[in-house]
């Protein structure tokens, strides 16, 4: 198996989460209130979760933990749905529980592969 590419998504990855901690560091109250965090906190998860949809299978199953489904089906959400309205509630929710449990995930990965 080859995880060449692998490892070029798993580093953007890393660098959206560690953008994501910058971004939210002031909280959720300075998340809610500021719409240029926001946009910049909502292009780095979109980005971040195509780049989770670019791993390739095999390296995916090395962490059955994270649910790579959602992860995709939350980056359809933010890209298709921005009209719609996107709950920020829900999206602070993902922002500080299963950020930092993807990029503790993504570590092991990238450990894996080398």
């Amino acid at each position: 198996m080859s995880f060449q590419k692998d490892r070029v998504y798993l580093e953007h990855i890393l660098e959206c989460t560690a953008l994501i901690e910058d971004y939210t560091r002031s909280g959720k109250t300075a998340f809610m209130a500021s719409a240029l965090v926001q946009d910049a906190v909502l292009r780095r998860l979109q980005t971040m979760a195509e780049s989770t949809q670019r791993l390739s299978d095999d390296l995916k199953n090395q962490a059955p933990e994270v649910d790579w489904r959602s992860l995709s089906g939350f980056r359809n959400i933010l890209v298709h749905d921005y009209l719609g309205g996107i709950d920020l509630d829900r999206v602070w929710d993902a922002v500080e529980l299963y950020v930092p449990e993807l990029e503790s995930a993504v570590k092991k990965l990238i450990k894996v592969i080398e």
